[in-house]
């Protein structure tokens, strides 16, 4: 004969309100693609029927940097690209969340090179570092569930004494492990 029982004859649901806002948030990441390479197949494989990327809330690909709030780079950034990164991450509403996705976007991979930038967290912050090359479509989705549990439990974190989020700096856990190979190999005439 508590609340709960009269609560439960009227209709009526109690809770938090930032706890609702934050579901809210969680529920409804609109990823921004900035796919320039390999790792670009990876993060379309993401949105199909085998993954279902909707199933987090995060299907609705936006194209135009107002309209969405998670940044997905995924790939190889140029120098001369870089600044277009930039001014892309800078039109993002806040709260903005940044995914940087495969080897080369995180450290430059292989690409060694003065015309490849050697990790875009020199250039933008970045909450989640997706590893791989190209990383498979399961770990984006971890990377964004990585996000999604930060909103959860915390909702967004606060400002620093400069005025803006710090990163989050998460690094997602590879989780495929490659099975041995099906015929011993044998090197050499042994």
């Amino acid at each position: 004969m508590g609340i709960e029982s009269i609560l439960e004859q009227e209709g009526f649901l109690t809770t938090k309100l930032q706890r609702v806002v934050n579901w809210a948030r969680r529920s409804s990441l609109w990823p921004m693609p900035f796919a320039t390479a390999c790792c670009g197949i990876e993060l379309m494989a993401t949105a199909s029927s085998r993954y279902d990327i909707a199933r987090f809330g995060a299907e609705a690909m936006r194209f135009t940097p107002r309209q969405s709030d998670l940044l997905i780079c995924a790939g190889r950034v140029s120098i001369k690209m870089m600044p277009v990164l930039q001014h892309v991450y800078l039109q993002m509403t806040e709260p903005k969340w940044v995914i940087s996705m495969g080897a080369c976007a995180s450290t430059g991979g292989v690409f060694d090179t003065y015309a490849v930038v050697q990790g875009i967290d020199q250039y933008i912050p970045v909450d989640v570092y997706v590893p791989g090359c190209p990383p498979r479509p399961e770990q984006l989705l971890e990377g964004i569930m990585a996000i999604q549990r930060i909103l959860d439990q915390q909702g967004i974190p606060p400002k620093g004494p400069d005025g803006k989020r710090p990163p989050l700096g998460i690094a997602v856990d590879p989780n495929f492990t490659p099975s041995p190979q099906p015929v011993e190999i044998s090197l050499g005439g042994s």
